[in-house]
């Protein structure tokens, strides 16, 4: 997958017609801001602004858990055609890095179709992969530096880091409670709302601000919708979040990125690649 766009005027569109219809809105009923209709909508608004609040803070609840076990799934849609992505592994958020096991789909659109699995190493500014193809040699690592990518890395290399999806959330805006449900016999909390590339990279820690930094001039538009599910304690278990690109397709196209947590504490070994494994010839790109 290559990600190339600049931002449209999807955001400011988006701003404009909602400040619109809040205009609309005021001058319907009469009302002012200091009016009876304010104080009704209040406790809505304090509960919005608490929700928001919660959803900020998953990254930081992580932080604290210290490790995870992972699962990943990453469906591009394009002119119809729907291609999903699928990798499992464990994630160090002590030491930002992780290692999963990416699956790639056939042409057919089947998982694992003759495709050797990608190993991946995500660690603070880079991604290794092994069995990248490409006529890189099977035992050699390739790296990229995330920051150089358009994406920063949320979408290139069909997963996303855990702890940037978590960071990404830092600019939650517009965010809802959706109630409570199971998943995996633990019960959680259901938040959907959208994110805002370049608040969340204001806002988000040393180790993966040059990723959204990055990202932010990657996409269409810096709004991204996102359904979030955390735990009691306030950790994320699930984070589906919807990317959209130009990509040179007439409608364009879309990235939807799933990340799954459980069993936090997990031990996870995150061995960097020795320099001397690291491929250095030419390859042909980091997402194909």
């Amino acid at each position: 997958m290559v990600v190339q766009d600049r931002r449209g005027g999807g955001a400011a569109a988006v701003a404009v017609a909602c400040g619109t219809g809040l205009a609309v809105g005021l001058l319907a009923t009469g009302c002012s801001p200091e009016g009876a209709a304010a104080d009704d909508q209040e406790p809505s608004g304090r509960a919005a602004a608490a929700a928001a609040a919660t959803v900020r803070g998953s990254a930081d609840a992580l932080v604290r858990a210290g490790s995870a076990r992972v699962r990943t799934a990453m469906e591009t849609v394009s002119g119809g055609t729907r291609v999903a992505i699928r990798g499992t592994g464990g994630y160090d958020f002590a030491t930002s890095s992780g290692r999963l096991r990416v699956v790639l789909p056939d042409p057919a659109g089947k998982p694992s179709g003759g495709h050797q699995p990608i190993t991946e190493i995500l660690a603070p500014g880079a991604l290794y992969m092994k069995n990248r193809g490409a006529g890189v040699p099977a035992d050699k690592w390739v790296r990229v530096d995330t920051a150089s990518l358009t994406d920063g890395n949320l979408v290139t290399g069909g997963a996303t880091d855990p702890l940037a999806a978590a960071e990404l959330l830092r600019g939650a805006r517009e965010v809802t409670y959706q109630g409570e449900e199971r998943m995996d016999g633990a019960v959680v909390r259901h938040y959907r709302g959208t994110t805002d590339i370049g608040t969340a990279a204001k806002a988000a820690s040393s180790r993966t601000r040059s990723a959204l930094v990055a990202a932010e001039k990657g996409f269409t538009t810096d709004a991204v919708p996102f359904d979030a599910y955390l735990d009691e304690a306030g950790r994320l278990r699930k984070v589906r979040q919807w990317f959209h690109f130009a990509n040179g397709a007439p409608n364009g196209a879309s990235v939807i990125s799933t990340t799954e947590l459980s069993g936090f504490g997990a031990w996870v070994a995150v061995r960097l690649p020795d320099e001397r494994d690291i491929y250095a010839g030419k390859i042909a790109s980091a997402a194909s």
